[in-house]
């Protein structure tokens, strides 16, 4: 069954181009284009798209207010925002991300329209391909009687056994991507005011992004949540987040305390930052106890990385399926054996809490 594409843009040059990338992917079909949120509500409704490539910078109204006016009108459809790789845009990204957009897309800034449709066309393709999983999935559900439903069978990534024992952690380290900005808007306020050691962030984005994820993040909860700097000393009740383009790692200085160090090393899992980036730093550098936490989102980055923590006795959590918008990540840690507890969502906080505050439960 081909995946049903609404293509909004402003400009008829990224319409045509989108739609052309999107053609480029299997069993997918471009039905229609809107150049403004208002006419893609109009057809949004009459053509019922299961996706909608949707750009957040347009007149008469923007993206976050098709999003809104999507929820409101209760038009149920995936939406994949468009973005200029700006502040702006970064800032409006991450708005429509912890609104539920699934993920997004940066418009290239320079290039031939040869190598910009390539790079579109990539970068929509493994997003395309994780929706399409999570939109299969709901369309048997919906197709499924609720008495077939009524009993399912438990799934075998679903939990792991607690560990009776914990040393007390002195640094958290979290791991995430697509789904990542809603996910952190949950859990980072649970976590409450004084959290006893530092944590560290990385969330797959490129420059702009993460700085607008930070300050978004910070106006959420009372830790303060901010983009690492390299150098700093990580402290305790604050979140640093890895700066988009460039990886983030510990090193203990002349007195032991633990420093930022940021880097421009070569990719990792076709990302910078990287999370096994951070998780190996952390193994190699840090011989105190540590939990790692391992979220929503795509491909397998981190598990190499937990493997290390592993080794030295880190303690180790996993997003549940249920509550990613892609178990993808947190389901390749769990295969690999090095996941001490898979918990919802909203029961990580109490989680990561559990680890750092007790030495044995």
């Amino acid at each position: 069954m081909n995946l049903r594409v609404l293509v909004v843009d402003d400009t008829s040059l990224f319409r045509r181009v989108i739609s052309d990338a999107l053609a480029l992917l299997p069993d997918v079909e471009v039905i229609g284009t809107a150049p403004n949120g208002k006419i893609a509500l109009e057809r949004a409704a009459s053509l019922s798209p299961d996706l909608i490539t949707l750009d957040i910078e347009m007149p008469e109204m923007g993206g976050l207010e098709v999003l809104g006016e999507l929820k409101r009108k209760e038009i149920e459809c995936g939406v994949i925002v468009v973005s200029a790789l700006t502040l702006k845009g970064g800032e409006l990204t991450i708005r429509a991300l912890e609104r539920g957009a699934f993920d997004f897309i940066t418009k290239p800034t320079e290039g031939d329209p040869r190598s910009n449709l390539a790079a579109i066309s990539n970068a929509l393709a493994p997003i395309i391909s994780a929706y399409r999983r999570r939109w299969e999935i709901r369309s048997i559900l919906k197709q499924t009687s609720p008495m077939a439903i009524s009993k399912p069978v438990p799934a075998v990534l679903d939990r792991v056994e607690r560990p009776p024992v914990l040393k007390k952690s002195e640094i958290v380290l979290i791991g995430i991507s697509t789904g990542g900005p809603n996910a952190l808007a949950q859990l980072l306020p649970a976590l409450g005011m004084k959290f006893p050691v530092p944590i560290l962030v990385v969330q797959h984005m490129p420059p702009f992004f993460t700085k607008s994820l930070a300050e978004s993040l910070s106006t959420k909860c009372s830790l303060t949540v901010k983009e690492a700097e390299e150098g700093e000393p990580a402290r305790a009740s604050t979140v640093y987040i890895a700066p988009g383009g460039r990886h983030m790692k510990i090193s203990p200085d002349t007195k032991g305390d633990l420093t930022i160090r940021l880097s421009d090393d070569p990719m990792e899992n076709n990302c910078r930052p990287s999370v096994d980036y951070l998780f190996r730093s952390v193994a190699n550098n840090f011989n105190g106890p540590v939990t790692a936490v391992i979220m929503t989102g795509m491909g397998s980055d981190g598990v190499l990385g937990l493997r290390l923590l592993k080794r030295k006795n880190s303690h180790i959590i996993a997003q549940d399926e249920a509550s990613c918008i892609v178990f993808g990540m947190p389901k390749e840690a769990i295969k690999a054996g090095v996941v001490d507890v898979v918990a919802p969502l909203n029961q990580i906080a109490h989680e990561i809490s559990r680890s750092v505050k007790s030495k044995t439960l």
